[in-house]
């Protein structure tokens, strides 16, 4: 039993997950409260932790010159739950990290339901935590229950800032004819537990394309009176906002043809390709790369069997569309994550303005570790500028710039980490290893990304130590 009193990380996702666990592995007790099991959310369909609702795909694991590859090499240093369980769980992906979502899942509830300093109570909270808790964190991701949004909102005395985020369909591999589709990765790159072959491409030529975004346009969509006024983030926007943004959109985003060879037809250059990721072990499950919707689902199964190869496929879930709620983070919080007036109090995760799977989880992590220093007496320590992990708090916290020629009021909005939120290179550091002379022309930028990535992973190992 631990001499120290427990921490309350209020949601069980990603970022709820990773903060139990850096919380208990400090020794301290922890009562995780999640709320699926009594109440069920919009998106999710499971009770199990860390349940992934959209993609399976935590991107690139390039930890040479990706910054979503460092900020997974960061997170193993930091003996990360959710990075342990996405490698256990890995599934064929390319150069992205991709899991069996129920596996991970399943993985993740395992490890903090037998962790001894961990308690699960599966319960609803509607209000802020009681101040006799003292260190909490508020978890509750995108999807925060309206009550306990509501408390959010009289405590913080502003608005919280909301966009749609939509789901992508996911198709049953035996019904994807192979007689037309192919295996590829794009330029058929090789990616850890890949063959350069992780990918089911559906060419189009020009006709069926140009149908296709016709039918989207066309199509009968989900209505948002609810949600009026609500803006989209465009790191997930829906294929058809995409297509009536202009119709050769698609074709320069999730259906751009770049580094893909018919197998079929090698002869003959596809004018678009829509390309389906394995989402589960077994490789029954492929869902739709980039394809989040809010078609209705009649409308969409329609609209989806129109690509060439999917004219018979049967989907084991079709796409959807659900409201995410983010706090305007820069002015709430301080550089621990703590909520300014409310000591002990801390957000983690989507609700604070970071996007993606990695990134929340990185969120939570660090609002674990800093409660749980303050629980045994110690200062927080807060990750160097220079680490894909002290960047992207950086961008919650304080990254964000209201610009004069607006008025002040540009809005804060979700980001996935990315090398332009990290400091600049010092002058002449820029030198590339091989030829020991400063790059020129595309060789700069991708020397500039290895160096910050050896930076970054080098600042976060002595952070650790520290």
């Amino acid at each position: 039993m631990s001499e120290h009193k427990p921490i309350h990380v209020i949601g069980g996702g990603l970022a709820g997950s990773e903060a139990s666990w850096q919380i208990a592995n400090a020794g301290i007790p922890v009562i995780l409260h999640e709320m699926r099991g009594v109440r069920e959310t919009a998106a999710h369909k499971t009770d199990g932790l860390a349940e992934l609702v959209c993609s399976n795909s935590f991107r690139s694991d390039d930890a040479t010159s990706n910054a979503v590859g460092v900020i997974h090499a960061e997170m193993r240093l930091a003996n990360s739950l959710i990075m342990a369980c996405a490698d256990a769980h890995q599934v064929p992906a390319g150069g992205a990290l991709a899991v069996d979502r129920d596996g991970f899942s399943d993985a993740v509830t395992a490890k903090l339901a037998d962790h001894p300093l961990v308690t699960i109570v599966r319960e609803e909270v509607a209000t802020l935590p009681p101040e006799d808790w003292d260190q909490a964190i508020i978890a509750t991701g995108p999807l925060t229950a309206p009550a306990l949004a509501e408390a959010i909102q009289e405590k913080t005395g502003r608005e919280a800032l909301a966009f749609f985020d939509a789901i992508a369909p996911i198709v049953y591999r035996d019904t994807i004819d192979m007689d037309i589709c192919w295996f590829q990765s794009r330029y058929d790159k090789v990616g850890p537990g890949g063959t350069g072959k992780d990918y089911i491409n559906c060419p189009m030529n020009e006709a069926e394309y140009n149908a296709f975004i016709d039918a989207m346009i066309a199509g009968d969509k989900t209505d948002f009176h609810e949600w009026e006024g609500t803006p989209y983030f465009d790191g997930c926007l829906p294929i058809e906002v995409m297509a009536e943004r202009g119709r050769e959109t698609l074709r320069h985003g999730p259906m751009k043809p770049m580094g893909l060879t018919n197998a079929h037809n090698p002869e003959v250059k596809p004018y678009a390709v829509v390309q389906l990721r394995q989402d589960n072990a077994l490789g029954t499950l492929y869902n739709i790369v980039g394809f989040q919707t809010k078609l209705r689902y009649g409308a969409q199964k329609h609209i989806l069997q129109m690509i060439p190869g999917l004219g018979e496929a049967e989907f084991a879930r079709l796409g959807g569309l659900h409201r995410n709620t983010y706090l305007n983070s820069p002015v709430l919080l301080d550089h621990t994550l703590t909520l300014k007036g409310r000591p002990g109090l801390r957000f983690a995760g989507q609700i604070t303005g970071c996007e993606g799977y990695v990134e929340s989880a990185s969120i939570g992590l660090l609002a674990g570790r800093f409660a749980a220093a303050e629980r045994l007496g110690n200062t927080p320590i807060v990750p160097p500028a220079e680490t894909a992990l002290g960047a992207l708090l950086g961008h919650v916290t304080g990254g964000h710039l209201a610009h004069e020629e607006e008025g002040g009021k540009r809005s804060f909005q979700p980001m996935n980490v990315n090398f332009g939120l990290f400091p600049e290179l010092e002058a002449g550091s820029l030198i590339d290893p091989e030829t020991g002379k400063k790059p020129r022309g595309k060789a700069k930028s991708i020397v500039k990304k290895q160096v910050m990535a050896r930076r970054a992973l080098d600042a976060c190992k002595a952070w650790l130590a520290a």
